[in-house]
């Protein structure tokens, strides 16, 4: 039995994060496990720019933003364990894990969950037609072209627009694809508004709102799919099929968080966020284990990944060393427009402001946000417009947290 005082499983952004910010503020004894053979996770084959902007000021590419990182791990001779999967966890914080070694069992005082998400896979969309090849997710396809120099496809239609998967419409492009359309079932995108302008629209490639993949055509590969318009219920309507030859077809359809380990521990988990109910600090309903990254509420931008996860950090250093307090709970809840709202629960006697994030149902413009509790507005900010492509947030100071005597309320209004 290998002992540490904080194990970290994940060794993407999340956990680089959360393990450099444990040490600075006091916990040393520190592993890391990844089940890849480097560190940095899904940054590794992010080649592209536009990581960094918020923390660093300037912009990086996703390779650049990770090293940052790793170089700190490193300089604080933080002991990492590669190519290694955990294979279970238990509530008294117990990793049973396996490599080249052979199983091995670790024992740590606290643990910190930030195993990243996955892609939402064809299968779970139930789209019409036969299993030809060229069909890929739109990460699969990043990485075949960015890590392994492969281009899946001449000929592609992209479904969702989703981050990566807009991001790799301008990818492909740059190497000699033609991109004929992105097609999206929601009135609105999910990716980012710049990635919208510089990946879709500085390349002229179509973006169809409210249209699906209605069929895949093809026996040995893809030569071609039909796009069809949907109604307010996400039904195809008859006769609007677009028939649109390809031989490659793109799922960028959303990310998964994975929490496989937290589910089987049976820690409490959201049904919106798909990730741990947590308090303020990111502690999760068992006592020292934390969660932080997109294995708990999926971001938008690494920066803000970076940040939850040095909270997580700092927060196992205080459980660590006996400074977490007895839990005086309040409960957090939101209105019909907010699809989810984290943290989901707080503890009074945990000083500190709390940062609330969220995200929107719909596209809303004229926005007003506001933090109540039994009829009494304790903060509120307008905005102009909020989409669900893009993770919003505000900032409630303690002062008002310690009189709260009933759950706190996180609401957007619209006109």
């Amino acid at each position: 039995m290998i002992k540490y005082d904080l194990v970290i499983i994940g060794g993407g952004p999340a956990g680089l994060a959360s393990a450099i910010s444990a040490y600075d503020s006091g916990t040393k004894n520190i592993l890391i496990i990844e089940r890849e053979d480097k560190l940095g996770g899904i940054l590794k084959q992010c080649i592209h720019n536009g990581f960094g902007l918020t923390r660093f000021k300037e912009s990086l590419t996703g390779p650049e933003y990770a090293y940052r990182f790793i170089k700190e791990v490193e300089k604080r001779k933080i002991d990492y364990k590669l190519n290694t999967t955990v294979l279970s966890l238990t509530k008294s914080k117990t990793i049973t894990a396996i490599n080249g070694d052979g199983i091995v069992k670790i024992k740590a005082k606290a643990i910190i969950i930030s195993t990243g998400a996955r892609e939402r896979s064809r299968g779970a969309l139930n789209i019409a037609g036969s299993r030809p090849a060229g069909i890929f997710s739109a990460g699969t396809a990043q990485k075949f072209a960015n890590i392994k120099g492969y281009l899946v496809g001449k000929k592609v239609v992209i479904l969702g627009s989703g981050d990566i998967g807009l991001i790799m419409a301008r990818r492909l492009t740059l190497e000699g694809a033609s991109v004929l359309a992105v097609a999206e079932i929601m009135p609105y995108s999910s990716g980012l508004k710049r990635n919208i302008a510089q990946c879709l629209n500085d390349f002229n490639i179509p973006l169809y709102l409210n249209h699906t993949i209605s069929k895949i055509e093809g026996k040995d590969r893809v030569t071609a799919v039909e796009i069809s318009q949907v109604d307010s219920n996400k039904n195809v309507i008859k006769d609007t099929a677009i028939k649109i030859p390809c031989d490659t077809v793109l799922f960028s359809v959303g990310l998964i968080p994975e929490n496989e380990l937290l589910d089987k521990t049976g820690i409490e988990m959201s049904p919106k966020t798909k990730g741990a109910i947590v308090f303020q600090n990111r502690e999760t309903s068992v006592d020292g284990i934390f969660a932080c990254g997109n294995c708990l509420q999926i971001h938008d931008l690494v920066d803000f990944v970076s940040e939850e996860s040095e909270l997580a950090g700092i927060s196992a250093t205080d459980y660590i060393n006996n400074k977490h307090k007895e839990k005086d709970v309040i409960e957090v809840a939101q209105n019909e427009n907010l699809a989810y709202v984290l943290p989901q629960k707080i503890n009074k006697n945990i000083k500190g402001d709390i940062k609330f994030y969220f995200r929107v149902k719909n596209e809303f413009r004229n926005c007003l946000i506001e933090a109540s509790s039994n009829g009494v507005v304790y903060f509120s900010k307008k905005k102009p417009v909020c989409t669900p492509g893009e993770m919003e947030s505000i900032t409630l100071p303690f002062d008002k947290i310690a009189n709260l005597v009933d759950k706190i309320k996180i609401s957007l209004y619209a006109k």
